[in-house]
């Protein structure tokens, strides 16, 4: 009986509807692409594609006052008499007049400013007009690719046999296209609850597009929004000290409201800024359109040559409530020679304003999937989509989805992995993979020659690391299995040694994962791995520097994890543990021969005779939990995705237990604590944090590779984007401790708010970092760091580079040196 209602309610639903469609061109006959489509005083609307086709479902069949709104034209007021469910209506659109008083435009008296001065004053009026609404809401996202070359620096550009079937001769097609409808619940400034009802993506039949609502909330009432970096609105409170205006004309909607044309001019071209056209309502002073421009280097994108943001709004005679309608985002970035577009449309409909929401309305999860919604058919994608799809997205979409059916045969598979699976005389050295595309398994082998597989330290000499890895994985439970083995020679001390490691995930709802390893292999006596082996190689093999500290580890290990809580995933682990101490074996270097290396003694690098502690062995148990507050959530079918909420912190906590020892002094407790933030001052940058503090209990005999290590850098090379978890100038071990600590990092990046305001240096288009670092322990006076400098360096697209000045104390002893940081080094290890 509930089938027979439900279809007796969707065939009453839809004889009520009446869909108009046709094609919008220019007095000349050329198309208008993206023009805004609305039935008056009501919130159904839609957009033309980029041929000037559109179509529109109106609700109500009869007298349809249909407008037409498009920048650079005049509107276009229709009525359309429903005599039928399918109406044809094409429409030719004249050139807007402007108009402009003969004035003399004075700059202190200038008629722009005096418009922006009071759509300033009116946002708060005007803002909390659309502060909560609920929508229907349509996104259609395509990425394209032009001139991809078929071979690089003289070797072959290996793209994939499914992504090479998507370009022509000469490079050229679509790499990704979908859409979503959905409905969208959202408060301002941030409230938002998404449902997707459909899904689509060319030649994918999962179909779970990442095109939703969250991607498209540019709200120019506010301050400031963001791209990477936070631009200033052309509105903004302080909006004047980036801008200049210029009133460029005048015109009448259909509705009479008068409209002000103004152009946006950057008053420094480094800042944070659009550049473009600004709509201004008169009399409201509400936002009518916006035809903005972003430049990839004011939001520190090289790649991104120019991003185009442009919004429509439309009037609602009813409640007097201009709300966005329409919104289009495309950009064009390219390296190479190699192009890349992307555009992205976003449609908005049957708005119901609210005055206020329950309490419950909102919560973590801020987008859900309904059943079956990567399901649809073309029937229904067809009836409900508000912007007809072009000739070639029509194409891409009957491609790709005839070819995946093909794609996922056995016999494709196979012979594509055929193809991929040869086995070539270089692989012995580069390493291998073997992968079976419909079992869903792959093989790996590493080589011997891969960064950093090949490196140098003073207790191995030249080592090597190679390895096999198993893969089993089943994409639509979320679930994987991992074998691997590495193994690892050193050529001066001759040893061999193995680790082996298993590991599987249950899901991707939990994300529970269980693991198991164990083995035999040299470790750095600080965990955390202060100094990767690529830095540590070139400092001792260049430098004679052996920074580097290494013994010898047997261990068996066992760790589980999983997300108990939204937001809180625990951990824990529990290890046999062997240790046994390492000495040099090698006097090797390439230069600086007469220098003598340290030796394998982190507490007394002079001193070659005492082993840095006795071998020994114990457990180890820990556990650990990652708290993010305020985490946010999707909710896909094959899985749950976390994402963080900047506006809250990360808390990190540990206990940790030596125990089972073979003498009882090497027993002990940890506890540990970590708050991390990013605190965001608009358009003044980030103040990023971290707060470390922690405490041992009987452990007043433990070994030293127990004690808590803090990362220093003795190198001068920097490694990470951000200097958030590191003593740039203090020796790597010179402060370990068995008792109690605190470390506190505090860096402020810019985001170029000084750098762009300074001559010359502004056209570096780099940042300014400004650190302050300090680690407290008992009984030895504070270290503390103050760090200045420059990053976002390189050259042309490429910002790979960090420079910073160090100044740093300890008990009256001062050092200062300088940090280069080296981006690429996180690839390399």
């Amino acid at each position: 009986m509930k089938n027979y209602t439900l279809l007796a309610f969707l065939f009453f639903s839809i004889s009520n509807f009446a869909q108009i469609k046709g094609t919008i061109t220019d007095h000349k006959g050329n198309p208008l692409p993206f023009v805004s489509v609305f039935e008056e005083n009501t919130y159904t609307g839609t957009t033309s594609n980029e041929q000037g086709h559109y179509q529109l479902n109106v609700k109500e069949v009869g007298k349809n006052k249909i407008t037409f709104q498009y920048l650079g034209f005049k509107t276009q007021k229709i009525t359309v008499s429903a005599d039928s469910k399918l109406i044809t209506l094409d429409v030719k659109m004249p050139e807007e007049s402007f108009d402009l008083n003969e004035v003399v435009i004075n700059p202190k008296n200038n008629p722009a400013n005096a418009i922006i001065r009071s759509a300033i004053a009116n946002k708060k009026e005007n803002t909390e007009k659309t502060s909560r609404f609920t929508a229907d809401f349509y996104s259609k996202g395509m990425f394209k690719v032009r001139d991809l070359p078929k071979k690089f620096l003289g070797q072959k550009v290996d793209i994939g046999e499914d992504m090479a079937s998507n370009l022509d001769s000469t490079g050229t097609g679509i790499l990704y296209l979908s859409e979503t409808v959905s409905k969208i619940t959202f408060e301002k400034p941030n409230k938002l609850k998404e449902r997707i009802i459909a899904s689509k993506i060319s030649g994918n039949n999962k179909g779970f597009s990442y095109n939703t609502a969250t991607l498209s909330t540019y709200d120019f009432y506010d301050n400031t929004l963001e791209f990477g970096v936070n631009l200033i609105s052309p509105i903004a409170d302080n909006a004047f000290s980036y801008y200049k205006y210029k009133l460029e004309g005048t015109f009448y909607d259909a509705n009479n409201h008068e409209i002000n044309k103004i152009k946006v001019i950057p008053r420094r071209d480094k800042e944070p800024v659009f550049e473009g056209y600004i709509y201004i309502v008169d009399d409201s002073f509400a936002i009518y359109a916006i035809d903005l421009d972003i430049k990839g280097y004011r939001i520190k994108n090289e790649f991104t040559e120019i991003m185009k943001l442009k919004q429509s709004f439309n009037y609602n005679a009813a409640n007097k409530i201009w709300s966005k309608n329409a919104q289009t985002l495309s950009f064009n970035a390219g390296a190479f020679g190699v192009k890349f577009s992307g555009q992205f449309n976003y449609v908005y409909s049957n708005y119901e304003f609210k005055d206020a929401f329950e309490k419950k309305t909102f919560g973590n999860e801020i987008v859900s999937f309904e059943a079956e919604s990567n399901k649809k058919d073309d029937a229904f994608w067809n009836e409900i989509r508000p912007i007809p799809l072009t000739l070639e997205e029509s194409t891409d979409y009957t491609k790709k989805d005839s070819l995946l059916t093909i794609r996922q045969s056995r016999k494709y598979t196979d012979s594509i992995d055929a193809k991929n699976n040869e086995f070539k005389i270089s692989s012995v050295l580069a390493g291998y993979d073997y992968k079976n595309t419909f079992k869903k398994y792959s093989f790996s082998y590493e080589g011997l020659l891969n960064v950093p597989s090949f490196s140098y330290n003073t207790v191995q000499g030249f080592n090597l690391d190679t390895g096999f890895s198993f893969k089993k994985w089943n994409d639509e439970k979320g679930k994987s299995t991992t074998i691997s083995t590495t193994f690892n020679y050193g050529f001066s001390d001759q040893r061999f040694r193995a680790v082996g490691e298993f590991s599987h995930k249950f899901n991707n709802i939990n994300f529970a994962t269980i693991g198991i390893s164990g083995g035999t292999k040299v470790a750095q006596f600080s965990s955390a791995e202060p100094i990767s082996k690529f830095v540590n190689s070139i400092s001792t093999l260049f430098f004679r520097d052996n920074y580097m500290k290494l013994y010898n580890l047997e261990f068996a290990q066992i760790n589980y994890s999983q997300d108990i809580l939204n937001g809180v995933n625990l951990n824990g682990k529990i290890a046999y543990e062997q240790r046994k101490p390492l000495s040099n074996t090698t006097n090797y270097s390439f230069f600086k021969r007469e220098d003598s290396f340290s030796s394998n003694n982190p507490i007394a690098p002079d001193d070659f005779e005492t082993p840095a502690f006795d071998p020994h062995h114990l457990f180890k148990a820990a556990i650990n939990a990652r708290i993010n507050f305020g985490n946010k959530y999707i909710s896909r079918p094959d899985g749950r995705y976390n994402f963080k909420d900047d506006k809250y912190p990360t808390l990190f906590l540990a206990f940790e237990k030596g125990f089972a020892a073979n003498e009882k002094k090497y027993e002990f407790e940890r506890i540990g604590a970590s708050l991390q933030y990013d605190l965001a001052l608009g358009n003044k940058g980030v103040l990023g944090t971290n707060f470390r503090a922690g405490k041992f209990f009987n452990a007043e005999n433990i070994a030293f590779i127990d004690y808590k290590h803090f990362n220093g850098n003795q190198t001068h090379i920097g490694q990470t984007d951000r200097y958030l978890n590191v003593f740039n100038l203090m020796p790597y071990y010179a402060n370990s401790t068995n008792d109690s600590y605190f470390e506190m990092h505090l860096e402020h990046n810019d985001m170029g708010f000084v750098m762009n305001k300074i001559p010359l240096l502004n056209l570096l288009k780099s940042t300014m970092n400004i650190g302050f670092h300090s680690l407290a322990i008992p009984d030895r006076k504070p270290y503390t760091e103050l760090t200045i400098g420059l990053d976002n360096l390189g050259f042309g697209k490429f910002k790979l580079f960090r420079l910073d000045y160090v100044h740093s104390y300890q008990g009256g002893v001062q050092q200062n040196g300088v940090v280069l940081g080296l981006k690429i080094l996180n690839i390399l290890d």
